[in-house]
């Protein structure tokens, strides 16, 4: 996919970040699909078995992060593999090199590169590219959010029994009682479906969208989210923090739905 196409009418000060963007996502995908439902894909576990980790997370970071030492020295980087590299600094590219790993690993289509930059720890550019897909969202903040070129806007739905809404389990499902499993179940009487995409940054892109209209999860990452929450709000979705101690725990929801979500996720009387 000539991932440059949907950008050609932008005329932005952040075009040259937003170039750098596509490429490291348009290389990303190139080696996802060269590993992609293949008997060379090596993978192995983290914190637990449910935290899987491939040769395509390994090998598409570091095709990023060359990118980023050598057009941006200067510039602070946090990923998913590799950790926390000067994060204080003024410009800083928050990387999910292959979000949806499981999915990946087991030849299911969700999964993507996730890329976003931030200025003074602010996303301004969200990229995410999900090639199996051929999906490319991206938004720079203030300016609205796309997918291949279209500008995107999340659903107008207004009734919490229509919404089809998506949702994903915590790594540390099985050592902390804190989650989901209560929020899934009173979620699963209210709305029309639930949804287990696999990808927090495509489930945030797909709210953003409009296919689905709101999204929730528990102990997220930086990396999971960054881009993903700007395309989101630059799409009209609003998006807020539903725990204060439990990492990046986020509700992404199209502003009608916001009010029952929030509502049903937190147990109150409707």
């Amino acid at each position: 996919m000539e991932l440059n196409k949907f950008f050609t009418d932008i005329h932005h000060e952040l075009k040259p970040y937003i170039e750098a963007a596509f490429a490291m996502a348009e290389e990303a995908g190139n080696i996802h699909m060269r590993y992609f439902r293949t008997r060379d894909l090596q993978q192995s576990t983290k914190l637990n078995d449910s935290d899987v980790v491939t040769i395509a997370d390994k090998e598409s970071e570091s095709a990023i992060l060359r990118y980023i030492h050598s057009h941006f020295p200067d510039h602070g980087i946090i990923s998913e593999e590799s950790g926390r590299d000067h994060e204080t600094r003024e410009w800083r590219w928050v990387i999910d090199p292959l979000d949806g790993t499981t999915n990946f690993s087991m030849g299911l289509p969700p999964f993507c590169v996730s890329i976003a930059l931030e200025h003074d720890k602010e996303a301004v550019i969200g990229v995410v590219y999900a090639p199996y897909l051929q999906e490319c969202f991206y938004a720079v903040k203030g300016a609205g959010a796309w997918l291949n070129g279209n500008p995107i806007h999340c659903s107008d739905k207004t009734e919490i029994s229509k919404a089809v809404v998506a949702t994903g389990m915590p790594y540390d499902r099985n050592d902390n009682s804190d989650n989901n499993l209560a929020e899934i179940s009173r979620m699963a009487f209210r709305v029309r479906g639930i949804r287990r995409m696999g990808s927090a940054a495509i489930d945030l892109c797909y709210t953003a969208a409009g296919f689905l209209d709101a999204y929730w999860e528990l102990n997220l990452n930086r990396w999971d989210v960054a881009a993903g929450q700007l395309i989101a709000t630059e799409a009209g979705a609003i998006v807020e923090s539903i725990r204060a101690n439990r990492n990046h725990s986020i509700l992404a929801s199209n502003p009608h739905l916001l009010a029952p979500m929030r509502q049903i996720l937190s147990n109150k009387t409707i």
